[in-house]
């Protein structure tokens, strides 16, 4: 074999071998950390972690693990992971004349405070109204204070929101420029620690890959190929 197809067989390995380990940068880390719910027993703040033990050698915290939304959006087939809103409003006759109703409005989810992890999940976000809403009526939601959608459902990914509280809020809003009912839901967005020390440990291998001389990185792959192969 000739000296220049060497190098050519070389480089090819050099770059499958950082290939793979980018790739293993991209897959998902579905791994989540358990999320602990703490409060002060004097102030009565919640507070949503999932590093209890900071808390536990604090006095007056009582600290208790906690359900989190950890399985896949439930919102409705076809919506984004961003925020899509229900445009599908129940609508009376056209000929029918405006009637003035009293709305219930109710939030189904989030139905109680909640903590969501980022970046992997979303927060899904279901209405009820009744009775159905007239021609011209609509429900309005909103995400700390600004307006996400119109309609009964929405779905936010938390990979666009900081770390904290945040606050959820619907209302009816009639065709006549009134504002009825409103419901109000706080929920918690925490950092998945979990995800970011993997993320920190892939880089870190990367980097000392590059580093590495091109005969170190051959090897490296030729050991790899022989694991396969066993």
């Amino acid at each position: 074999m000739s000296l220049l197809s060497k190098r050519d067989l070389l480089r090819g390995n050099i770059q499958l071998g950082a290939l793979a380990i980018m790739a293993s940068l991209c897959a998902p880390l579905s791994n989540a950390a358990p999320i602990y719910k703490v409060i002060d027993e004097q102030t009565g703040q919640i507070t949503f972690t999932d590093r209890p033990q900071s808390y536990e050698e604090q006095a007056g915290k009582q600290v208790s693990q906690t359900s989190v939304n950890t399985g896949e959006s439930s919102a409705p087939k076809g919506m984004p992971s961003e925020v899509r809103g229900n445009t599908d409003l129940p609508a009376a006759a056209a000929t029918k004349p405006a009637v003035n109703i009293n709305y219930q409005l109710s939030m189904i989810e989030p139905s109680t405070e909640r903590a969501y992890q980022r970046p992997a999940q979303s927060i899904v976000i279901a209405l009820d109204v009744k009775p159905a809403l007239q021609n011209g009526d609509q429900v309005s939601i909103y995400l700390d204070g600004k307006e996400i959608a119109q309609g009964l459902s929405a779905s936010v990914a938390t990979v666009d929101l900081q770390p904290g509280p945040h606050s959820i809020r619907a209302v009816v809003k009639k065709v006549s420029g009134q504002t009825g009912q409103q419901v109000n839901r706080t929920v918690h967005v925490i950092q998945n620690t979990l995800i970011l020390q993997k993320k920190k440990k892939l880089a870190e291998q990367l980097l000392a890959y590059e580093r590495l001389p091109w005969h170190q990185k051959v090897l490296l792959k030729m050991r790899g190929n022989d694991a396969v192969s066993q």
